[in-house]
């Protein structure tokens, strides 16, 4: 960089697209003078990263690099200049700033201009790296030539999100012109472990990264690329190719520890030291990321003076700063500190804080003051007072601080009692007189005590269940009584803390949750209860750390936006349950489908705007799905949706067809599914008030055509007389009219029967009988059926009615005889039948009473 300045042209991307990755390398031709040759352009990375590299030409001292635009373009110490927040350019006006080089020791200076001006082309260069060229010697045979040869570095923002494989550098050999070549690169990351973060084409020789880098665990990569022919012949000189992580503002400061203790003595006057406080950042130290500035957001209390105290931006010493400490009116101050990276920017920078908790000690600068003893001795510790009453003139021995009985079990005072005026004239005895008052304490019991109480735990929430936390025990005063004490819970609002009854120790019954209703200003109280003859009680407070356990999501949940594009846009936020380090800044997107209506703009770190894209959407409701991913330690993301009513505006953008999107809210498939159900519904019910009419009527049909006072068998079977009745009681009756279409029973096998069961002898042969239908005479049908049985000479000596079997099979009844058989029974005596009442009425007519 000579003293007129020279002027480097980088690209740009265009207005509202990302910065691109634009390398310049510097070479130097002679000391103290540098020319500037920019390279190909390579692909666009993520944003906040435009690396211009600036080279000291080989001086042995180290520069120190500034930007005259260090809110927007910022360089490293390794000559890297890059942006410093996402920004978009506005119009197509270049971007200029004076990049400042200083030898540190020899105070010596230089400048240039950097020239940032908007690109005109969507297609991305890629940078090319050529193995070194050769010359031919003396032989003619070709060789290296013997310089240096430097590869610029490539390099690669943290934490990009792709897509992948994101595209760095193409490696190329000139003696591919007349052969095939095989490029390959080794190395940690390629080759080595972690492998697999950078590949390459073998034959294209295009090397890509694969995944997001992390600075903080790896900050640069130093790969050997190759080219071989295809028998595996070396061609190349492998070169070295260097990979830096550029560091991006990910990490929040963190302190080394929450609180602090530091003391100062009272009267200290203004400039005293009192403590340092220390944070830490992860980011790169030598880069404004984690560059922290310290300052103190409160003080607590504000007395004397709300600034009593001040802290060193850079360092983070505490000093006073006013006079006026007195430990008589004020014995401690609790500061609340913040540790900012980014050199303090309130824009740009990631906070954090700790508490800072200065004790005031004691100095003597009070001269004692001296009160009349009536008790002279015996008191050492002033429990007792002895007051005179102006009434009786007597003195009253009263206890004026609590009495201990663990402490002293009795106590001796010497009483002084001494005349106000002197005696009279004359009488020479002394003014006071003295007297000795035995006091013997009694014991009583007393309550256990925690120690400390309340007891203070800071944990992380999400601390899981069943974890021990802390013993929490108290000690029983009373030392001269031999007590168990036993521990037991008093309130545990949420229910998550359980105590050993013997010991005192505290577990977890659940998840401890920061965001949980019973937790207030990160603080859950739990009072257990120590017993023994007395209960004493103690507050646990546990300080619950935050983590980012809390994806965010959108809020306002629902919009409206006019379906064409005048007025279009919807800005929206998120809100995240977490606390601020695990919250915002939030990162916004669309998912890709959507993209084709709508499009997101990123307003700032808390908020985003939603506008239309095309020109003109119809009227409805639309479910837009954003990701929206926190910045904490470990960022969620979440899927939320953004209910937006697009409808017809009138000219002041409000909506004109309200009942149209509120009766568009349920779908055309919503309503048809339920009208479907209700039609289904009816038709069931349908259904069931026919089954049931037409269960009636079977019932109605299945009803006897006779009297149900005069059947019998009901009477019989409601009695159960007949050992069980007949299991059959629907009758066909048209088998009693048509016999002949009875099927004869299955022949039984020889055996031993019952003298009423039919015997085995082929079954009788009954007149064949017409098909045609009975005249419906049942008793004719009877007697026909009797008459044919008694001149059949086959047929055994039973009743013919068994054929037909009508009354079921398997009666354990038996068989009724024939009312006309001589082995009926009529040498039975059924006159007992006129008393059992009405129902045998009948059975007492057909078989008791007369011949007649």
């Amino acid at each position: 960089m000579d003293g007129r300045g020279a002027v480097v042209n980088t690209t740009l991307v265009k207005p509202k697209e990302r910065l691109p990755l634009v390398l310049v390398d510097l070479q130097c031709f002679s000391q103290n003078q540098f020319h500037f040759v920019p390279l190909s352009t390579p692909h666009p990375t993520p944003p906040l990263f435009l690396p211009v590299r600036f080279v000291d030409c080989g001086r042995s001292v180290r520069l120190q690099y500034k930007s005259s635009d260090p809110a927007d373009f910022r360089i490293g110490d390794d000559g890297v200049l890059y942006a410093a927040r996402s920004f978009r350019v506005p119009g197509a006006q270049p971007v200029q700033l004076v990049v400042r080089a200083k030898d540190e020791g020899s105070e010596e200076l230089w400048q240039t201009h950097v020239k940032l001006t908007p690109t005109t082309s969507d297609t991305p260069q890629v940078r090319e790296i050529l193995f070194p060229p050769r010359h031919a010697d003396g032989s003619g045979v070709l060789k290296r030539m013997r310089r240096d040869w430097v590869i610029p570095a490539i390099n690669v923002a943290e934490n990009f999100r792709g897509p992948f494989p994101q595209e760095l550098v193409r490696i190329r050999s000139d003696r591919d012109k007349n052969r095939l070549l095989r490029y390959s690169v080794t190395g940690p990351g390629a080759d080595q472990p972690p492998t697999g973060i950078f590949i390459i084409n073998p034959i294209s020789g295009q090397m890509s990264v694969t995944k997001p880098l992390d600075r903080e665990q790896i900050s640069s990569f130093h790969l050997r690329a190759h080219a071989v022919d295809l028998n595996g012949n070396q061609v190349e000189n492998p070169i070295d190719i260097i990979v830096n992580v550029i560091d991006m503002n990910d990490n929040r400061p963190e302190f080394v520890h929450q609180i602090w203790n530091g003391s100062v003595p009272e009267i200290s006057k203004p400039g005293t030291y009192v403590m340092t406080v220390t944070s830490i950042d992860k980011d790169d130290p030598n880069s404004a990321n984690g560059i922290l500035r310290y300052k103190i957001l409160s003080q607590t209390p504000e007395s004397p003076s709300s600034n009593m105290f001040t802290i060193n931006n850079k360092t983070g010493d505490i000093i006073t700063v006013a006079a006026g400490l007195d430990r008589e009116k004020v014995q401690q101050y609790t500061l609340i500190i913040q540790a900012t990276d980014m050199e303090g920017s309130p824009t740009y920078g990631l906070s954090n804080t700790a508490t800072a908790v200065i004790k005031v000690t004691d100095v003597n600068d009070n001269p004692p003051e001296f009160t009349p003893d009536t008790i002279t001795g015996g008191d050492t510790f002033g429990l007792f007072s002895v007051p005179t009453d102006p009434t009786t003139n007597e003195g009253l021995v009263t206890v004026v601080k609590p009495i201990d009985y663990e402490m002293s079990r009795t106590f001796q005072l010497t009483v002084v009692a001494e005349n106000e005026e002197p005696l009279a004239r004359g009488i020479h005895l002394p003014r006071q007189s003295t007297a000795t008052v035995s006091i013997k304490i009694i014991d009583v019991n007393e309550s256990p005590e925690f120690h400390p109480n309340p007891k203070l735990l800071r944990l992380e929430e999400g601390t899981p269940s069943d974890s021990v936390l802390t013993v929490f025990s108290a000690q029983d005063p009373d030392r001269f009584m031999q007590q168990i004490i036993r521990y037991s819970k008093l309130s545990d609002p949420a229910n998550w803390l359980n105590i050993d009854p013997a010991n005192g120790r505290i577990t977890t019954m659940a998840i401890l949750d920061r965001e949980s209703p019973y937790v207030t200003n990160n603080m859950y109280n739990a009072t257990f209860l120590a017993t023994d003859n007395a209960s004493g009680t103690g507050t646990l407070q546990i300080h619950l750390l935050d983590i980012n356990d809390n994806a965010p999501y959108v809020y306002p949940q629902e919009a409206e936006v006019c379906e064409k594009p005048d007025p279009n846009a919807i800005n929206f936020t998120a809100l995240d349950r977490d606390l601020s380090r695990n919250a915002g800044p939030f990162a916004f997107e669309l998912p890709t489908e959507v993209r084709r209506n709508w499009t997101l703009t990123r307003l700032s770190g808390e908020y985003a705007q939603l506008s239309l894209k095309i020109g003109f959407l119809d009227s409805g409701i639309y479910e837009i799905p954003i990701i929206i991913t926190d910045s904490g330690n470990l960022p969620l993301s979440n899927m939320s949706y953004l209910r937006v009513k697009v409808c017809q505006c009138d000219h002041a953008g409000d909506c004109t067809d309200v009942e149209r999107i509120i009766a568009a809210g349920l779908g055309t498939g919503a309503i048809i599914a339920i009208l479907l159900c209700i039609i289904i519904l009816l038709i069931l019910v349908l259904l069931f008030v026919v089954w049931m009419k037409r269960r009636d009527k079977e019932r109605q049909a299945k009803q006897l055509l006779i009297d149900p006072e005069d059947d019998v068998r009901d009477n019989i079977l409601k009695y159960d007389e007949e050992g069980g009745g007949e299991e059959d009681q629907d009758y066909d009756l048209s088998q009693l009219q048509q016999p002949d279409t009875v099927e004869p029973d299955t022949i039984k096998p020889v055996g031993i029967r019952r003298l009423d069961e039919r015997p085995i002898h082929p079954e009788p042969q009954y007149p064949i009988r017409s098909a045609a239908p009975h005249p419906g005479d049942i008793g004719d049908f009877i007697n026909e059926g009797l008459k044919a049985a008694d001149n059949d000479p086959t047929a055994p000596p039973y009743d013919s009615l068994l054929v037909f079997d009508y009354e079921g099979s398997g009666s354990t009844a038996g068989s009724l005889s024939s009312l006309n058989s001589s082995s009926s029974g009529g040498d039975q005596d059924y006159d007992y039948l006129n008393d059992w009442g009405p129902r045998f009425k009948k059975l007492a007519d057909m078989y008791g009473g007369s011949d007649d």
